[in-house]
């Protein structure tokens, strides 16, 4: 939609859905992003091989948690969709295969560049017939002793009922013949996961591997004997793995989310990917079992069927073909204090995760458990990672006497499972483990510590954008808050109360609180910077987040740009806003940056005619952020430090023009132009400018 002018604004309606992107296209524009990264001759090569692992992981996501809604209902009623133009289900859903199908050969085209150079830098993947004598008899050997006794091979006729086929396993489906020419199918399910995928054969060289399929497959008349095999092919079923938690009168919510577990890998089938030179005799065999549509089933070539386990190769032991490893550094005045709660105590700290080490975090909670003056300890936990440490520390804590209370999560997705571990871990030392409200997930990043000083209790806070695990910490980049700010600490423990009680409304004084305040806040303050604009005033606004998808919050947008209103969006993930239309966002500027480090900070800021206001947190702008979750944004109450991360982490971030790529209002990407400018990579920036955001 074209508005000829600023004055027919009333008249437009920025809800129109030709001014929103699709989001389902806007998830795969975002992988398209990193198979660019994928595709960069510039990186290391194993670094380039983890983009392209990424991106296969992401297509699995995506049709594990978003086809299934396109494809099981009525398009209408599906939630989270986003407000675009696509009511004609069928419609969108061509359009997304049409962009999947050119995203798997983008793949492929990307893996044979990488295969060579690869081998270029000493790991070959080699055929069976490239073995030398002494390779092919170990081989032999390696799949008679450790493969072929983990083997069953499933007939698949009227006499046997048709195999479950479990989520993104691998397969090989068989096409076999009888003596008398009788046509037979079977299906063998690889043992990867017990076994690796990349087999390391023995050489004198540096890696030489053979897939486990291609061992599997020259043995494969071991396993119908008196058959003669007509072919091996591979596939993938992916199965719809967004489960529903029901909560009834019987159930606590730990057994209804257990419940629902035992149904994530048994979720009906939605697409089928087959080796390209499969023949559709056997493809109709499977896809009619499995209640597909033609239009579900892809074909993939050959090395294609790699990419589900390139995160193997990523962990070779190869620095050289890496990054430099990065050391996290620790502000100094932290490194050399006798004690967290002082430095704390002296004044706010922002650290910026993985340039400054989450370590800090984890001495703030070892600290506290350790302190005799410490009386209680209460954290949100979202996403934790396998043993993690922190969890030690508050079983540490809870052993010395402390009050300690986790409200734990359990619908964090796909780590459903390691949370319920923990959590019953957790109860069994007398932890207070809660689990917040049952209609709402808590994704806010809260830990509070109260201290007892001078018969004066004094709370210590930590906030945000990140998970407290230490593993994603080196692979995120999140900015942490700590501070002993009082009127923060009492919004912070009156929130924990509610979470601990019953949800509901509540008065804070500086927290935006989803979804009770957040999302009308955040509109007020864009209303705020477009009554500044037509007062004469600067009106700008600046945000750096994931995902951008709320209708009400892009079309206020949209009313700032055209009011004049200047809006920079930093946006990793999903955007449904089309800037540069004429007329509405023309004002508006979106980039989004794929690098090193996961972009996964969140920043909003205002001008607010020269007395700026910033917020940062743990939401997007997002339906499901800012209506079903308990989110927090928290302020940055020093004017110093606001500055300081305005100009020495969001502007960085909006000038990056070596990782950036600018959205177009038709919704594609292009790498962003440098012209005449020094290139900015502003993760770079970050990793050579240590701490330049402390104020």
């Amino acid at each position: 939609m074209t508005v000829k002018s600023k004055s027919s604004a009333k008249k437009t309606n920025l809800y129109d859905k030709s001014l929103y992107i699709n989001r389902e296209l806007s998830w795969l524009s975002f992988n398209r992003r990193c198979l660019g990264e994928a595709m960069d001759p510039s990186l290391p090569v194993l670094e380039r091989v983890k983009f392209l692992a990424i991106c296969h992981a992401n297509m699995d996501e995506f049709f594990m948690i978003r086809m299934p809604g396109l494809l099981g209902g009525d398009v209408a009623t599906i939630t989270n969709i986003g407000p675009d133009a696509f009511p004609d289900k069928e419609r969108l859903v061509n359009e997304l295969n049409d962009e999947v199908r050119d995203l798997i050969k983008g793949y492929d085209n990307c893996w044979n560049g990488i295969e060579g150079t690869l081998q270029d830098n000493g790991v070959t993947i080699l055929s069976i017939s490239a073995l030398d004598a002494n390779q092919k008899k170990w081989a032999d050997t390696y799949y008679r002793e450790r493969i072929h006794p983990l083997l069953t091979p499933l007939a698949l006729d009227i006499s046997h009922p048709f195999p479950f086929i479990s989520n993104n396993s691998l397969n090989l489906a068989m096409k076999l013949r009888r003596s008398d020419g009788e046509i037979l199918y079977a299906r063998v399910k690889m043992p990867v996961g017990i076994l690796p995928r990349f087999v390391k054969v023995p050489t004198e060289k540096n890696f030489e591997f053979v897939l486990i399929e291609d061992l599997i497959e020259k043995h494969i008349g071991t396993l119908f004997p008196d058959l003669e095999v007509l072919g091996c092919y591979k596939f993938r079923i992916t199965r719809n793995a967004d489960v529903k938690v029901t909560i009834d009168e019987a159930a606590d919510l730990m057994s209804a989310v257990e419940t629902a577990l035992d149904s994530r890998d048994a979720g009906f089938p939605v697409r089928m990917v087959v080796e390209d030179s499969m023949p559709t005799d056997l493809v109709n065999v499977f896809a009619k079992n499995l209640k597909l549509r033609s239009e579900q089933v892809t074909r993939s070539p050959d090395r294609g069927m790699l990419f589900t386990d390139l995160w193997e190769l990523v962990g070779l032991g190869l620095p050289d073909l890496k990054y430099r490893p990065y050391v996290p550094t620790v502000p100094q005045e932290i490194a050399e204090s006798i004690d967290m709660f002082s430095v704390i105590k002296e004044k706010d700290w922002i650290l910026y995760h993985p340039y400054e080490s989450f370590e800090t975090v984890i001495r703030f909670i070892r600290e506290s458990a350790d302190d005799p003056m410490v009386q209680s300890i209460k954290i949100c936990l979202y996403r934790l990672g396998k043993n993690p440490e922190i969890i030690r520390q508050l079983m540490r804590a809870k052993e010395k006497g402390k009050a300690v209370s986790v409200l734990m999560e359990l619908r964090a997705k796909f780590d459903e499972v390691n949370n319920i571990a923990i959590a019953r871990e957790l109860e069994e030392i007398g932890v207070h483990v809660v689990y917040g409200p049952v209609n709402l997930k808590v994704h806010s990043k809260l830990l509070q510590v109260v201290r007892l000083e001078k018969d004066r209790l004094v709370r210590y806070t930590h906030m945000s954008s990140g998970n407290y695990n230490a593993g994603t910490a080196k692979q995120y980049s999140d900015i942490s808050f700590l501070t002993a700010n009082q009127e923060i600490g009492e919004d912070v423990g009156e929130l924990f109360n509610a979470l601990t009680g019953y949800f509901g409304p509540r008065d804070y004084r500086h927290l935006l609180v989803a979804p009770l305040t957040l999302k009308s806040t955040l509109l007020e303050l864009i209303d705020n910077e477009i009554s500044n604009k037509r007062n004469g005033g600067p009106g700008y606004i600046a945000m750096k987040a994931n995902g951008l998808i709320d209708s009400d919050i892009i079309a206020k947008l949209y009313e700032a740009s055209i009011a004049g209103v200047k809006v920079d969006l930093n946006i990793r993930g999903l955007c449904c806003l089309r800037p540069g239309v004429e007329g509405v966002s023309d004002n508006i500027t979106v980039v989004s940056i794929v690098d090193r480090y996961l972009e996964h900070a969140r920043i909003f800021y205002f001008e607010n005619n020269g007395q700026p206001k910033m917020y940062m947190g743990s939401s997007d702008m997002m339906p499901r952020n800012l209506i079903s979750r308990v989110e927090v944004l928290f302020p940055v109450l020093d004017g110093r430090m606001l500055e300081s991360i305005r100009d020495n982490i969001l502007n960085v971030c909006l000038t990056d023009n070596v990782k950036a790529w600018e959205l177009r209002s038709d919704g594609t990407y292009v790498r962003r132009g440098r012209g005449d400018l020094k290139p900015m990579r502003s993760q770079d920036w970050f990793m050579e400018n240590k701490g330049a955001w402390h104020a």
